[in-house]
């Protein structure tokens, strides 16, 4: 049994991770903004340490244990309220992982696993799929802290010998799943009409059980130290595909309509939704080759299993995870 800390437990992937972790045989402490703090039924241990940034105290956070999974973060921002939204970026994506890192090393912590982002690699693929070989190309502030970070965690690891495993995951969906992928699943559910039948992108994305089944992978095992993966699913999809699957799924006929794709696009960018536009008209394929390889890792649901299970917490009336 490892004694693991979490930050960002309570999130949509933390809320996840946190109950396969013990399943697993692991005691887990949660890292949180506020209190309360204590234990609570499950056994699972609570610490208040405030913002995450450059000033974090993580001595009592860290005390007594041996790997820390490092989920929290700053993400994309809809709506932005922060006057200087590139320094809070970095204030949390950046700092608090140096902070974290260097904490982590200093207390003799084993292994850290941070969960970064493929869009380290890019917001698009044309010819070949992503690798972690490719040359880093974010083009946003989230993907830039994240790629900042990694690079801060393997000088930490040079310098101190901190353990460290970086995880690029593509879009993650399942139950509780919020943002995005969130509308599209009331899109289907409500049989709205979508103009992109003639779509014909390819995109990787990744069901929660499969990420948190490869973090808790790349905690047990030893080949994962120093290393980079990328991650999906292993069925990547255009996205009518897409919305089939999920409207069927959700007990639906999905509702596609024919649309020029540039049309699309330009009417994405006269209407300032290009960015959506771009995500469901472009492709975002990985190449998860090396996870499998180096540790013998394959995700142990379908996509089909984690859009099924994903429809039905819908169904439920999407319940807290």
């Amino acid at each position: 049994m490892s004694r693991i800390l979490v930050t960002g437990a309570t999130g949509f992937i933390g809320a996840h991770l946190v109950p396969a972790l013990l399943e697993a045989g692991h005691a887990v402490r949660i890292a949180k903004r506020m209190p309360p703090v204590g234990k609570d039924s499950r056994g699972i241990e609570s610490v208040a340490t405030g913002a995450i940034d450059g000033e974090t105290d993580w001595t009592w956070a860290l005390d007594g244990i041996d790997a820390v999974v490092h989920l929290a973060g700053r993400a994309h921002v809809m709506r932005e309220t922060e006057t200087d939204a590139r320094a809070a970026y970095r204030r949390t994506n950046v700092d608090g992982t140096r902070r974290l890192a260097e904490a982590a090393a200093a207390a003799g912590i084993s292994r850290l696993v941070f969960l970064s982002s493929v869009k380290v690699n890019g917001e698009r693929t044309r010819e070949s799929p992503f690798r972690e070989t490719d040359t880093p190309a974010p083009e946003d502030e989230y993907g830039r802290t994240k790629w900042d970070a990694e690079r801060i965690l393997s000088e930490i690891s040079r310098q101190t010998g901190l353990k460290t495993v970086i995880l690029r995951p593509p879009l993650v969906y399942g139950p509780g799943v919020k943002g995005n992928f969130l509308t599209l699943l009331n899109v289907c559910a409500n049989r709205l009409p979508l103009p992109l039948s003639g779509i014909t992108n390819r995109r990787s994305l990744i069901y929660v059980g499969n990420l948190v089944d490869a973090v808790i992978a790349c905690l047990d095992r030893e080949k994962a130290a120093g290393q980079t993966f990328l991650l999906r699913d292993g069925d990547d999809v255009a996205t009518p595909d897409l919305i089939r699957r999920i409207s069927e799924a959700l007990n639906v006929k999905a509702r596609l309509l024919p649309f020029p794709p540039d049309l699309l696009r330009l009417t994405g960018k006269l209407t300032g939704r290009g960015a959506t536009v771009a995500r469901l008209t472009e492709s975002l394929a990985i190449d998860d080759s090396k996870i499998r390889s180096v540790l013998g890792w394959t995700p142990p649901y379908s996509m089909v299993e984690g859009l099924s299970k994903t429809a039905a917490w819908w169904r439920s009336g999407r319940p807290d995870i």
